[in-house]
């Protein structure tokens, strides 16, 4: 007997077990969460089209004050080209840029009636360790995503295009990549909220396309 797959399922509440993935990118002063600043977040939600495809949602983005204490590489700086101290950076508390893109994040929860989010990310362990540790220093009570799991696009797109750098694996799914715009969280984040989102319909598609050659009816 067949196992029942959520992999053609219709509504995003389905799809990934209550879930909505959401893609998080962060722009940091260094690799150590506790230590080095976090200096932009930007998270896409990721939506389901009556078809079953799914969909990137509009970016919500914040630029972010580094914590008191808080260590920046300047050789971080040089590859993110942030500078903390520009007077029009605009940039927000810790806790005010949390507020701001978990207020997204739950809106779009809402929209999909899924109970918890799940950070999408390239690397994804790098995202989630800086989110994870900046909510711990404000103390946030309100954290929608789920505080371990992730999907990773590395390694998605490892498997489905032979790439593992997030430049060559947007290119390899036929995306267009800009290299100069690279290291901004918004760009990040939706040039790999375009490449999962390729990768998960690629692969709805190839199920059922399998179900049809079976001679299953499969109605959209």
């Amino acid at each position: 007997m067949d196992k029942p797959s959520n992999s053609t399922a219709l509504r995003m509440a389905e799809r990934f077990r209550g879930f909505l993935p959401v893609v998080v990118d962060v722009e940091t002063g260094g690799f150590d969460p506790e230590r080095d600043a976090l200096l932009e977040i930007a998270v896409v939600p990721i939506a389901m089209e009556p078809s079953g495809l799914v969909v990137p949602l509009p970016a919500i983005s914040a630029n972010v004050e580094a914590f008191p204490g808080a260590n920046i590489d300047p050789r971080s700086l040089e590859i993110t080209g942030i500078d903390p101290d520009h007077p029009f950076r605009g940039a927000l508390t810790e806790r005010a840029a949390l507020d701001h893109v978990f207020n997204g994040v739950r809106t779009a929860m809402r929209d999909a009636d899924c109970q918890r989010a799940v950070l999408v990310g390239h690397n994804s362990a790098f995202d989630l360790a800086f989110l994870n540790a900046a909510v711990r220093r404000v103390g946030h009570k309100r954290n929608p995503f789920h505080p371990f799991s992730s999907f990773d696009t590395a390694t998605l797109g490892g498997l489905a295009y032979g790439q593992t750098v997030l430049s060559k694996a947007v290119l390899a799914a036929g995306i267009e990549f800009d290299a100069r715009e690279a290291h901004s969280a918004i760009y990040d984040a939706e040039r790999t909220a375009e490449l999962f989102c390729e990768i998960v319909n690629r692969w709805r598609r190839l199920e059922l396309l399998e179900r049809d050659q079976a001679g299953v009816v499969v109605v959209l």
